[in-house]
């Protein structure tokens, strides 16, 4: 699977990414919304989770690259989510702080977003984030995604959900 936008090839991960992901997942700025940044062994896991997530549900996280130089600037796609008590489609993504601010999350994700409605019955995708993440909450907002939730959990402390369903995204 690839899908291309204006500047971003998004593909499949393989255990050739490993360099350039755990680079992203084990810096602690990148990774300040999760309880630690990545170590070897969990980029490893990261990548063998995705793969796993590919054969099962024919989606996952993908590899985020650059069209111009073909480099890895992160990661982004769809998985299943327990959020609450359900589990459900959500959109997530890593992005290189060396690349922050660029709309480049905002362009995988929505690109994400696309696919999802076009390729699966799902009626609604999510989105959720520490409610502290406000670039998160921005990109999910510019992707059309309102917010519906917050509620209080043990990682987050108050965890913020968004959301867009198929008919709102047919509207855009």
């Amino acid at each position: 699977m690839t899908l291309k936008t204006e500047r971003l090839i998004l593909r499949e991960l393989t255990e050739n990414d490993f360099g350039s992901l755990f680079e992203i997942l084990s810096d602690r700025e990148t990774m300040q919304f999760y309880p630690n940044p990545f170590n070897e062994e969990k980029v490893a896991d990261w990548i063998r989770w995705n793969q796993e997530n590919y054969r099962i549900f024919g989606f996952g996280l993908w590899a985020v690259v650059l069209q111009e130089n073909n480099r890895l600037i992160g990661d982004c796609g769809i998985t299943m989510q327990q959020i609450g008590r359900r589990i459900k489609p959500e959109i997530g993504y890593h992005i290189h702080k060396e690349y922050w601010r660029r709309g480049y999350a905002c362009e995988a994700a929505r690109a994400c977003r696309n696919w999802l409605f076009e390729n699966t019955p799902f009626q609604m995708v999510f989105s959720y984030m520490n409610h502290t993440n406000t670039a998160s909450c921005a990109t999910a907002a510019a992707n059309g995604m309102r917010l519906l939730e917050e509620f209080s959990d043990e990682v987050n402390t108050i965890t913020k959900v968004y959301g867009i369903t198929r008919e709102e995204w047919e509207k855009i």
